[in-house]
Formats: structure tokens, C-alpha cells, sequence
């Protein structure tokens, strides 16, 4: 059997739950049956809403999975009935959901991935909080934590996106309509959830989050059909740093331009050449400016070009750069005359990129710094041999009139072979030199207009000026290459301090360094093969840039190969590097297989840590159980004893203190073993919990009752009409003798415990209110983790289960335990449970 093509997946994406994405998906569904697609239902909800059951009409469902758990039942969508049915198109709603237990995968979007191996086109939906890059910031937004959420790595991946808008105010009015939610609901959600606020951050999110895939789409597609011109489709600003003291205004400068076009891109950028004519400045002021780019959102990038202004534009269009801003030339006022410069040369070259010339203190201030002498350029050269074809004839013209002496006319010659020199190298200087000798012996030296020297002395001089000529123009041509190779390397070291500071920095991500070495040197791709042995098949660890090379032999004419070790080659394509860059190229690829061995690393200690955290609960818990459980078995077994002694007459009331001493000691010790056991089943996942409707008085009652002694220290405040809500009665009644043991634990002698309770929405809330000591804001999460009381310094006050058991034990009832202040003084736990249907 053939192997069969991967289906394709669409996803309608939203920024809040009533914005339209099933109906959407829906309606697309019918579209395309009545085209005559093959399109079936896996997973519909429908939320109570007539308009969304409408569109299932007619439409073909896939019976789902029926799982029972703790009592409840669960419908999932069925993959395997899917893959056996076969259609063209399934629709499966809620990408995001979690599975009922039992179930093959922990989350549907993992039996979306079984359905489109399996050859499936598939149809879902998403909403924007439940991406996984974006759960902090929704929760910071919202105030809710999302549990929910899919690698935003597989919703990248899908092959439509479609992002289903819809504006604050128009999903209000829906849901004040009874569009999204029952009537009941729509107050809470109004005054919570459903905020102006909230809706309008969730939407700029989801239109941000498409607009960097489409984004990333637009990369793609221009570097696989080799588009280098512009296409202004998002701002992007280009600000070039040559490390002089102007950069910092001209980052903040482009950090202003951008600014004014929402969600534009700051990039800076730094050229270092390798010409001989490189200026690059002080390398503290790349470093400050560096940090002022990035603490302005933007990104820093370093590229190696012999070109400044030809580099800078090619960077430019390879970002998809839209404005360019250069600072103002710091050369003198007769630098222009001998060259247009790099903000004129770049301004000609820049096409449709808006370059922007930046005044600053430093303009036309000069470098500030001697001028390297240089390697030759192509102009330098160019310029040499013009001197050579021009300047001698007319420096014989000048002179031949004037009829000086012999010596006079060599000096003058020899000075214009060594401006040849220094301006051309070698070869125009040699050149120069011979043409110099023919034109004084033909000219100047008796007889004239011919070849022959009538003295030897004449002889003598001519040759010396040749030989000095010659001399002058290789001490240059040396003095030339040696400025190359000084340059050259300090481009080097400037390439890989930056590769240091990646490291030093923490920014070993693998996409992060091959996308500098693919800046670096212009290379169009960069990959990090690696197979297991020798003989094995090579796979792409990570790339960066164009279409990935899948091996070594895969190369064309213009890639390198670095072989790291036996398993690692890291390939590059674009052009072939000179020696001196394969040099840097292999430091890049040491750093890469160190990047890689650090990130395989972490991902061994992520897994160890639950093992490592086990440990130490484990260690935790010999630690804090040795006191507890003796003391009250210690105290039961004294009591026993005691009375099982037939020496001492007991009196009545010693034997009624004795019993009561063993009695409550055997009570505390049994609370302890329950509250151990519940804590293992909580971290084991094996809680049995089984929910039903319950009231508060059935439970509230009994949980006072176990406080023993306790118990008057307690005052209730309930309404009559609270409604009942979903919770497992027993564990309610634990959960409440902690909290309600710890509160009167903590309360001044005399103090009540109060316990009250309301509801507000879909939520019932039960308030145990003391008037402790109370904790501090930043310990209020702390005083939940296991085996920990704050400000301990001993095991006498128990375990410490007590708060992170009630934790636990209400969240595993789908609700929460949140602690706040109690004005006046002392602290107020809250558990909320969900309203009972």
C-alpha cells in the first residue's frame, strides 16, 4: 500500500469565545458539500445555539467517543472512526480542548495531527488566549489562567488561517442578544471576561499574531522565488551604526520613525569591511548602542561586506526593509570631492527604499581617528593607473620647457611614481616607473629624441630611479596587504566577539546563532545536519534562511561544509567563503554544536526535574512526618496504656480525660494519614473525584463537626437561597476542616471564625474569614506548596499539608482556593465552585 499524503488543516481563528468561528466553519462546510466534497462532522459544539445547530443539518456526523469518568460522562471526537470512514474533510471544533481521561491523546489538537497523517483535509477552531507562546499575556490580561493551549508551532504549520474579526462592541451587543451565552450568564461575562478592555487586547493579539504569519509567509515565498526588490507590506526601519558617537541619536531617531506606523520593525545594523578603508568605531559605543536598540524593541544585526553602501542596501532588501536611516557624513568639506561617500553611494543604490540623512553633532566633524592605509580598493587602483597614462605626459609637457637639470627632472619623476605608488600599488607604479624612464632618456637625457645615453653617469642615475621606484612601489604594495590582513582580522575578532556575546548572553537558541552566521556572510541558507551513525541517513537539526540543504552532497557550487565531529556538518549555501571566513564559519559551527549539546541538556534536566521534584517530596515528607505521626501515637498509646494498668485506681473523670486524650490523638492521626494519601493520589493523578450537585448546608454542618473541640470557635453567615454547586461532598468537607483548622489556628484567642458564602454568576464562593496575623502579599502563593508553613522553624505546627491538600483537592473539583487580605486585619481564604446546573 502507498503511502499516503499528509491532509491539509484550516483553522478559523478568534479572538474570543461568540465571535463567529463554527458558524464560519460551518457555512464553509456546506459551501463545499454543495460542490460536492466529501465533508463530515467529527466535533461540534454548539453551546445552545439554535443558529450554529441549523448548519448541522444535512450535514454527516461521525459518532464520537462516550467516556465515563468519576461518574460524568465525556463525548471526543473518535479519530479512529474518522480514519476508517475516510472523507475528504472532517470538522473538529475547539482545537484547544483537553481530552476526557481515557481518552488516546491528552489533547484533541494531538488527534487532529492522527487525522491529517492519516491523508485528512481538517477543519477547527481556535481562540487566540489558548496559543501557548500567549498564556501569560492573556492571563495578565484577563485574570484568568488559560489550562488549555496548542504549540503555537502546529497552528504556524496549518495551511489556511483565517482570522474571524469582529470589533468589542459588536460582540457585546451579541452577547447581551443571547447569542454566546444563556441569559444568565451574560451579566458576569459583561462585567468580567467580556470587559471593552479585555476584548479589545484579545483582538489586537490575534490580528498581530496573523499579521506575523502572513509575515513570515512573504519571506518564504519571496526567497523562494528570488524576489530582491522591496514590497512595503509592513514598515520595517534599517538604522546603520558605524559605532561612532552620533548612533545613539540615530537609533532614536528611527526608533521614532517606526513608532509612528503600528507594529513596524526596528533593526540596526553594523558593516564591517575588510577593505582597508574601514572606519569602525569604537567598539564600547556598538555595545551601548547595541543594548539602546534592544531595549527599544528593536534587534541588532552585524553583516561582513567589502562594500559598505552595496552591503547595507542588500541587508536592507533582504529584511524587506521599507526606510533606511544613515547619519550625516562626518568627513571634511573637501571629502566630497574625491567620492560621492557612503550616504550619496547608498541614496543612488537604494530604489524604492526611503533613505533618510541624519544631522548630528559629529557631521563633518572628521572621524576623529587616523585613516587605516589600507588595502587597495578597485577606485585606489583605477585612480592609479589614470596617474600612470596621464599624468606623465603631462608632467613632461610642464617641465620639458622649462630646461632643467637632469637630477631635477629625475626628482620630479620619481615624486609622481610615488603618488603612483600610493594611490595605485605596485603594478601602476612599476608601469609608471618604466614609462617615466622612457620619457626622460627620449626628452631629457643627451642626446634627446633618441634611445641612446651619450654619458655613463646619465646610466647610472636612470637606473637608480628605477630601482628606487621599484622599491617604493613594493614597500607599498607590502604595506597595503599587511593593512588587508591587519583588517581583516579585526573584522574577524569583531565577528566573533559578537559570537561571544551571544554566548555569554544566554542566547543559545539554534535558530538565533545560524541566523547571525547567515547575516554574517550574506548566505542565502544554514543548516545543522546530524545523523546517528555513520552510515545512517542525515536529518536537519535546525536552519535558517531559504529551503534547508537535507545533506552534505546536496551542496551546489556556492556552499561550504564544516564537518563538527563524526554526527555533525554544518552546510551553508550562497557563496563560497575564503579561507580566513572558513575560519570564523568553524568557530560558528563549534558554538552551534555546543548550542546544540546545551539545549539537549535542558531538555534532560526538564525531564529529570519531575523525578528530581519527586525526590524531594519524598525527602520532604520522611523529614516532616517523623514528629506528627509520633506525637499523637505516642499520646493515644499513653493513654491506653495508663488505663490498661490495674494499679492505679482511675476516678471517673481521669478515665472520661484519658479516653478523650486518646480519642482526639488517634482522630489527629488519622487526619494526618488521610491528608498524606490524598496528597500522593493528587500528585499521582489517581483522586477519585465524583461530582454532583450539593448545597452548603449538607456539607458545612459535618465539617464543623470535625474540628472536635474546635468547633465554637466557629460562626456561620449563610443566605437561605444560595444556590447548590458542583463538588465531590467528602473532599468539600476535607477541604473545609483544613482551611477552617488553619484559620482558627492563626485567630487571637476570643476571635470567631467566620465563614460566609455568595455567588456571582456561574460561581458560588465560600469565605473563611479570620482575624490573624495574615500573610503578606508575596508569600500568598507560597503558603501552598507542600511540607512548607511560613515562618517555620520546626515540624511542632504539623506538616504543613493542610493549605496545599485544600488546593488541590478544589482544583481537582474544578474550582479554585485564592487567599486576600480581611480589611481590618487577618487573612480570608476563598473557595469557588461552579454553579450547579
Amino acid at each position: 500500500m502507498g503511502s499516503t499524503s499528509r491532509g491539509r488543516l484550516r483553522v478559523y481563528l478568534g479572538a474570543a469565545p461568540g465571535v463567529g468561528k463554527t458558524y464560519a466553519m460551518l457555512g464553509e462546510a456546506r459551501r463545499a458539500k454543495e460542490r460536492g466534497r466529501d465533508v463530515v462532522v467529527g466535533h461540534v459544539e454548539t453551546h445552545g445555539r439554535d443558529q450554529v445547530a441549523r448548519l448541522l443539518d444535512g450535514l454527516e456526523v461521525v459518532p464520537g467517543r462516550t467516556l465515563v469518568h468519576r461518574g460524568a460522562t465525556f463525548t471526543e471526537p473518535d479519530a479512529d472512526a474518522i480514519i476508517a470512514r475516510r472523507p475528504k474533510t472532517v470538522l473538529i471544533d475547539e482545537l484547544a480542548h483537553t481530552n476526557a481521561p481515557g481518552s488516546r491523546h491528552a489533547k484533541r489538537w494531538q488527534d487532529v495531527q492522527d487525522i491529517l497523517d492519516a491523508g485528512i483535509d481538517v477543519v477547527s477552531t481556535l481562540n487566540i488566549q489558548h496559543l501557548e507562546s500567549l498564556r501569560d499575556v492573556v492571563e495578565q490580561i484577563t485574570g484568568l489562567p488559560q489550562r488549555e493551549t496548542v504549540p503555537d508551532d502546529f497552528v504556524r504549520r496549518s495551511d489556511r488561517l483565517e482570522l474571524v474579526d469582529m470589533s468589542p462592541e459588536a460582540l457585546r451587543r451579541r452577547l447581551a442578544h443571547g447569542n454566546v451565552y444563556p441569559p444568565e450568564r451574560v451579566d458576569a461575562a459583561l462585567a468580567n471576561y467580556f470587559r471593552v478592555g479585555n476584548l479589545s487586547a484579545l483582538r489586537e493579539l490575534a490580528l498581530l499574531w496573523v499579521a506575523d504569519r502572513v509575515d513570515r509567509q512573504l519571506t518564504a515565498y519571496r526567497a523562494d522565488h528570488d524576489i530582491a526588490r522591496t514590497w512595503e507590506a509592513r514598515e520595517r526601519v534599517v538604522v546603520a551604526l558605524t559605532g561612532g558617537p552620533e548612533g545613539d541619536t540615530l537609533v532614536r531617531r528611527a526608533a521614532r520613525i517606526a513608532a509612528r506606523t503600528k507594529g513596524a520593525d526596528l533593526l540596526a545594523v553594523h558593516v564591517t569591511r575588510a577593505d582597508g578603508l574601514s572606519t569602525a568605531g569604537d567598539p564600547a559605543n556598538l555595545v551601548r548602542q547595541r543594548k539602546l536598540v534592544e531595549d527599544l524593541g528593536g534587534t541588532y544585526h552585524q553583516v561582513v561586506g567589502d562594500d559598505i553602501p552595496r552591503s547595507l542596501i542588500e541587508f536592507a532588501h533582504g529584511v524587506n526593509a521599507s526606510q533606511l536611516v544613515l547619519g550625516a557624513s562626518r568627513r571634511g568639506r573637501l571629502a566630497p570631492l574625491f567620492g560621492r561617500g557612503v550616504g550619496m553611494t547608498t541614496t543612488a543604490l537604494s530604489g524604492s527604499i526611503d533613505v533618510h540623512m541624519v544631522t548630528h553633532e559629529a557631521t563633518r566633524k572628521g572621524s576623529g581617528r587616523p585613516q587605516s592605509g589600507g588595502a587597495l580598493t578597485r577606485t585606489r587602483r583605477l585612480s592609479g593607473w589614470a596617474l600612470t597614462l596621464l599624468a606623465m605626459p603631462s608632467l613632461t609637457a610642464v617641465i620639458a620647457p622649462l630646461n632643467l637639470s637632469l637630477p631635477s627632472e629625475i626628482l620630479l619623476f620619481l615624486l609622481l611614481v610615488v603618488g603612483v605608488a600610493l594611490a595605485g600599488g605596485m603594478w601602476p607604479a612599476l608601469t609608471a616607473a618604466v614609462l617615466a624612464f622612457g620619457l626622460l632618456n627620449w626628452f631629457f637625457t643627451p642626446p634627446v629624441h633618441t634611445l641612446t645615453i651619450s654619458e655613463p653617469e646619465n646610466v647610472l642615475a636612470l637606473a637608480i630611479f628605477v630601482l628606487v621606484a621599484a622599491m617604493v612601489s613594493t614597500v607599498v604594495d607590502l604595506a597595503a596587504r599587511r593593512s588587508r590582513e591587519a583588517v581583516r582580522s579585526r573584522a574577524d575578532a569583531e565577528v566573533l566577539s559578537t559570537l561571544a556575546g551571544h554566548v555569554l548572553r544566554g542566547e543559545s537558541a539554534l535558530a538565533s546563532l545560524l541566523g547571525r552566521l547567515r547575516e554574517t556572510f550574506g548566505l542565502t541558507a544554514v543548516t545543522l545536519l546530524e545523523r546517528e551513525d555513520p552510515s545512517g541517513e542525515w536529518r536537519i537539526v535546525a536552519t535558517s534562511g531559504g529551503p534547508p540543504i537535507t545533506s552534505p552532497g546536496a551542496t551546489d557550487g556556492g556552499s561550504d561544509v564544516v564537518a563538527i565531529d563524526d554526527r555533525l556538518v554544518l552546510a551553508t549555501r550562497g557563496r563560497v567563503l575564503d579561507a580566513s571566513d572558513r575560519r570564523v564559519l568553524e568557530a560558528f559551527a563549534a558554538e552551534a554544536a555546543v548550542a546544540l549539546r546545551q539545549e539537549r541538556l535542558r531538555e534532560a534536566a526538564e525531564r529529570a526535574e519531575p523525578l528530581a521534584e519527586a525526590d524531594r517530596m519524598r525527602t520532604a515528607l520522611l523529614a516532616a512526618v517523623g514528629h506528627d505521626l509520633r506525637t499523637p501515637l505516642a499520646s493515644a498509646m499513653a493513654s491506653v496504656e495508663s488505663l490498661r494498668n490495674t494499679d492505679i485506681a482511675w476516678s471517673a473523670d481521669d478515665r472520661a480525660e484519658l479516653l478523650a486524650t486518646a480519642d482526639e490523638s488517634l482522630i489527629k492521626l488519622n487526619r494526618l494519614v488521610s491528608n498524606l494519601l490524598d496528597m500522593s493520589r493528587l500528585q499521582a493523578g489517581v483522586l477519585g473525584v465524583t461530582l454532583r450537585p450539593v448545597a452548603v448546608e449538607d456539607v458545612l454542618p459535618r465539617a464543623i463537626d470535625d474540628l472536635g473541640p474546635l468547633r465554637g470557635r466557629i460562626e456561620g453567615d449563610l443566605p437561605a437561597d444560595l444556590p447548590e454547586f458542583q463538588a465531590d461532598p467528602a473532599l468539600l468537607e476535607r477541604v473545609l476542616v483544613n482551611l477552617m483548622t488553619n484559620a482558627v489556628r492563626y485567630s487571637p484567642d476570643g476571635e470567631p471564625v467566620l465563614v460566609t458564602a455568595s455567588w456571582h454568576g456561574e460561581h458560588v464562593e465560600m469565605r473563611i474569614v479570620d482575624r490573624g496575623p495574615g500573610i503578606p502579599p508575596e508569600a500568598h502563593e507560597r503558603v501552598f506548596l507542600p511540607f512548607q508553613r511560613l515562618g517555620d522553624r520546626d515540624n511542632h505546627a504539623g506538616v504543613g499539608l493542610g493549605l496545599a491538600l485544600s488546593r488541590g483537592l478544589t482544583e481537582a473539583m474544578g474550582g479554585t482556593l485564592l487567599l486576600e487580605d480581611t480589611p481590618g486585619g487577618g487573612l480570608t481564604m476563598t473557595v469557588s465552585l461552579r454553579r450547579a446546573p
